[in-house]
């Protein structure tokens, strides 16, 4: 009896530990806040890379993303960064359950994390007001394509097949 104790404790320890590592391979969301554009332009610089912008609040965005998870699986080599843009930062539990839905949860992730989101819209760009989804294509030399409301894959894929190999 005492060695079945043993054995289930165990068996529930190495669960347990399972479960942390699971948590650990998916990160929450980093911060999104003063700065933080440039260090991901600086972080992304010469490299083709996509920055989505959604939320969870946002319907469509909600609609949209198991496309871009699906499109994820298919582009190993895409360079997807995704943004929770709500207007009032979002709970981590809603953000991260929405990235897991939709097989997002391994991509590179922020979410907006200052209730004063103009200025961070002001940061990526002054014209903006704010309105979900957002997708901003930006290639190698800088120049970038910006794709207002739900992104018509068909036209990434075309992007993503005229930019050049880049190798990390």
């Amino acid at each position: 009896m005492r060695r079945s104790i043993v054995i289930v404790l165990a068996l529930i320890t190495l669960g347990l530990s399972a479960v942390a590592i699971l948590r650990a391979a998916h990160a929450d969301p980093m911060p999104f806040e003063r700065g933080s554009w440039s260090k991901l332009a600086a972080r992304h610089a010469g490299q083709p890379t996509i920055i989505h912008f959604w939320g969870v609040t946002c319907a469509p965005c909600l609609v949209e993303m198991p496309h871009w998870g699906k499109l994820m699986a298919e582009r190993p080599d895409m360079r997807l960064v995704l943004v929770a843009a709500d207007p009032l930062p979002q709970p981590v539990e809603q953000v991260n359950g929405a990235l897991q839905r939709a097989g997002l949860d391994r991509a590179e992730n922020w979410a907006f994390a200052d209730r004063f989101n103009e200025r961070l819209r002001y940061e990526i760009d002054p014209g903006w007001s704010g309105e979900l989804p957002r997708t901003v294509l930006v290639a190698a030399d800088g120049n970038r394509t910006v794709l207002p409301g739900v992104a018509d894959l068909s036209t990434v894929r075309k992007w993503l097949d005229a930019q050049p190999r880049v190798h990390n």
